[in-house]
């Protein structure tokens, strides 16, 4: 860690801290010296002071403050990306000193040679050196993405403000030394859909809830979960026109947490570390961030933890990692969305590595409690940014230094014996997944493989991704199978994963990947592939269209409790061009539903949540009750008189609990020590004789999270009217990557099940065939299951 005389969070405790200050609130962050002439604070476009209590601002107010920075700061340079899900303008700000922004391109040239040594010739060490010492760190600031953390895209503005017009000595030496790009809020379509439920609800006893609604048009919390997958368009503009562009050696990602546990999250994460990510750039999170906590700490900040609850496992949140940037995950705890709140010390709770109420080494000072306002947020999160800017300023060299070994690891010479590669017979799906690792930056190649004929385009053709790349490790952590470590409790409990345990595209997309381990000799064809994850077969007529062509009705149950999965199958149906219409709680309560539609899918939610819904009181009166008892009785009716219900995930139970279905959930009611399964690929055996399998092969998938396991009940009566379409190995274990505990439990039982009711029938999946666009595999049984209405 670089020597230093005082932080400036330091300073700033000593001289701001108000001697009557509660000692449950945070110190007050460094207010900006005055704004020279012209520069405006955001006070002066808002009208209010981000952070002030219960005031919530535009996109179109972010917008105007950031072309104003732009106006009158030499500082600033602000532009238009493109275009949000929802048309709203996607930006940028690239703040750093006046001759920096003078010679973007130059330092832009930079980073390119740095993070691809091959371009450097002979002597790449000498003139990567040379490179280092011209160089600027950069550093992207990511704001916004989960739109009801609002304290993100307010401190984007704090954060910029005094970037563009303090003339303190540390933030100068900032901007000489960094090129800082600030994107204001990777959601703004989320930035409206928030504040106008906020302003909505404010002075009601619904103030400070959450917006009945995906806060992204479709996906939700899950546009944090797309960073390899690419497929909303907010994704691709920050992957294509700022990470590709830039290569940032620091990204800092700026979030909120539950209010209950620690005040301030920050890096290093705790196990596991995905196995791709670069060593160099675990010893970077590690050193930045204790950097941040330990100067933090100083000025009087409590109840930071770090080595808990977030770890840095996959890809799916973590460009940077495979891209040799670090990631800087800071996460604040909340309030009520903008609404102060008060803790109790009794309300504070453990996490997973530390217990907010107690000093552990990851959480040296206990926050007592007390009144936590958006304002306390602002003050952590800008606070940490500035101590991470100073860090990339005074370890300028070190900082570039790091990102070139990185490179230079990346790209040299496969020894005899080690992984060369992969390659995978061509296909329409092959050519998505290198469309979407060639959006990654990976370099792949098309060619020929005569031993092993695969029709595409009538040659045998196969596609070869070599590791030896800038980008090897990204594509290696895509293609190969996870192996997630047994990671358990001190009370012997499995330790669950932040997010998911797999991310193996070549699994999901039903593409065949083939480790290769000596050099490539095959004949080149082709340095490009095309294709991308928006269809399943891009060059035919998509599943959805034949749907479509065939007259089929299509609802899509859609609760007033947002589902992600519900905002995905939006996603996939319309991609795939399947017209369908979003039927709510009223409509379906309302019934005569076979007269409007041939076949419902109610996407992956609980059971409680489809039937209760929100609970009276918790929100107004006409959002809440779920499906209740007169929903359940109509959709009965509906199946009964001929229609197709088809039910995902954690959606099959409500199915079974409410209509009696002869098929039970095996795993309902065990204990995580007897079976686990959190997020995981395992395979299935399919009946490629019934039509919702027709075509497909007998092998196949299943993505499970927190999904049932289905056995057929021993009902003479019942029997004939069921049949079990996909399931599980008899022997063996069914896991294909990830991870998976008491598989004994899934031998020979049912993942998708078809139960005959009345003249229809019901289809229960036990995985989601369509999760988060990727699972390409299983989109055929989600389009025949919905279009069997109409065989």
């Amino acid at each position: 860690m670089p020597k230093h005389l005082l932080s400036s969070a330091l300073l700033l405790s000593l001289l701001l801290l108000a001697p009557h200050a509660d000692a449950g609130r945070a110190p007050h962050a460094r207010q900006p010296a005055r704004s020279p002439a012209g520069v405006p604070a955001p006070e002066d476009v808002l009208g209010f002071r981000p952070g002030d209590d219960r005031k919530l601002a535009s996109w179109a107010q972010t917008v105007e403050y950031f072309r104003r920075l732009d106006a009158a700061s030499p500082r600033v340079r602000f532009e238009e990306l493109g275009k949000t899900t929802l048309g709203a303008p996607f930006v940028l700000a690239t703040v750093s000193a006046p001759e920096n922004l003078a010679r973007l391109e130059e330092f832009r040239a930079i980073q390119r040679q740095l993070a691809d040594p091959r371009t450097l010739g002979r002597a790449p060490d000498r003139r990567a050196e040379a490179l280092i010492r011209r160089g600027r760190s950069v550093v992207l600031i990511t704001c916004g993405v989960h739109s009801t953390e609002v304290g993100s895209y307010l401190s984007g503005m704090l954060i910029a403000h005094r970037l563009a017009s303090s003339d303190e000595p540390e933030v100068r030496e900032i901007l000489r030394n960094t090129i800082v790009l600030i994107v204001p809020s990777l959601n703004p379509d989320g930035v409206d859909i928030v504040k106008r439920w906020y302003d909505r609800t404010l002075g009601t006893p619904f103030e400070g809830t959450n917006p009945p609604e995906l806060y992204h048009h479709y996906v939700g919390h899950d546009d944090n979960r797309d960073w390899y997958a690419f497929t909303q368009v907010e994704t691709r503009l920050t992957v294509d026109k700022v990470h590709n562009a830039w290569r940032p050696q620091i990204v800092h990602d700026i979030h909120q947490q539950g209010a209950y546990g620690s005040r301030l999250f920050l890096p290093p994460y705790m196990k596991p570390v995905e196995p791709n990510v670069p060593r160099q750039l675990v010893e970077g999170y590690t050193e930045l961030g204790r950097f941040m906590a330990d100067n933090l700490l100083k000025a009087g900040f409590k109840g930071i933890t770090w080595d808990s609850t977030y770890d840095a496992w996959t890809p799916a949140r973590a460009y940077s990692h495979y891209h040799g940037g670090v990631r800087i995950l800071s996460e604040t705890a909340s309030v009520n969305l903008a609404t102060p709140i008060t803790v109790r010390p009794e309300q504070l709770r453990g996490g997973e590595g530390y217990d907010s109420r107690k000093v552990s080494p990851n959480h040296p000072v206990v926050w007592p409690g007390g009144e936590w306002r958006l304002r306390d947020i602002t003050n952590h999160m800008t606070s940490a940014a500035f101590e991470l800017l100073k860090h990339a300023s005074q370890n300028r060299e070190a900082w570039l230094r790091r990102f070139y070994s990185v490179g230079k690891e990346a790209v040299r010479p496969r020894r005899p014996g080690e992984l060369q590669g992969f390659r995978m017979p061509m296909s329409e799906k092959a050519a998505a997944l290198c469309g979407i690792l060639r959006r990654g930056g990976v370099e792949s190649s098309i060619v020929a493989r005569p031993s092993r004929p695969v029709d595409f385009g009538g040659e045998p053709l196969d596609l070869y991704v070599p590791l030896a790349q800038p980008y090897g490790a990204f594509a290696k952590a895509l293609l190969e199978r996870q192996n997630y470590p047994d990671l358990f409790d001190a009370a012997g409990r499995p330790i669950p994963p932040y997010d998911v345990t797999a991310h193996t595209l070549p699994l999901l997309m039903g593409v065949e990947a083939e480790p290769v381990y000596r050099p490539l000799r095959s004949r080149v064809i082709n340095t490009s592939c095309g294709g991308g994850m928006a269809v399943l077969a891009p060059r035919s007529t998509s599943p959805g269209e034949r749907a479509s062509r065939q007259g089929t009705r299509v609802g899509l149950y859609k609760s007033h409790v947002p589902s992600m999965d519900e905002g995905w199958t939006r996603w996939v149906f319309e991609q795939n061009k399947l017209t369908y219409k979003s039927l709510q709680d009223d409509e379906l309560r309302a019934g005569n539903l076979r007269a409007k539609y041939d076949s419902i899918l109610i996407p992956d939610q609980s059971p409680r949540s489809i039937l209760e819904g929100y609970r009276k009181g918790s929100m107004p009166e006409e959002l809440t009750g779920g499906l209740g008892k007169e929903g359940v009785k109509a959709l009965r009716e509906f199946v009964e008189q001929g229609g197709t219900l088809v039910t995902l995930n954690a959606a099959s139970n409500f199915a079974i609990e409410q209509f009696g279905l002869p098929v039970r959930d095996v795993t309902a009611g065990l204990r995580r020590t007897e079976f686990y399964c959190p997020g995981s690929i395992l395979r299935t055996y399919l009946d490629t004789a019934h039509p919702v399998a027709a075509g497909m092969p007998r092998e196949s998938v299943a993505w499970v999270e927190d999904s049932p396991v289905f056995e057929v009940k021993s009902d003479p009566l019942a029997l004939p009217r069921v049949k079990v379409i996909a399931r599980y190995p008899d022997s063996g274990t069914p896991l294909l990557s990830g991870w998976l505990l008491g598989e004994g439990r899934l031998r020979g039982k049912a993942a998708l099940v078809e139960v005959g009711l009345g003249e229809g029938r019901v289809y229960l999946f036990g995985f989601r065939p369509q999760y988060r666009a990727q699972s390409l595999a299983t989109y055929p049984l989600l389009f025949n299951a919905v279009t069997a209405a109409r065989d």
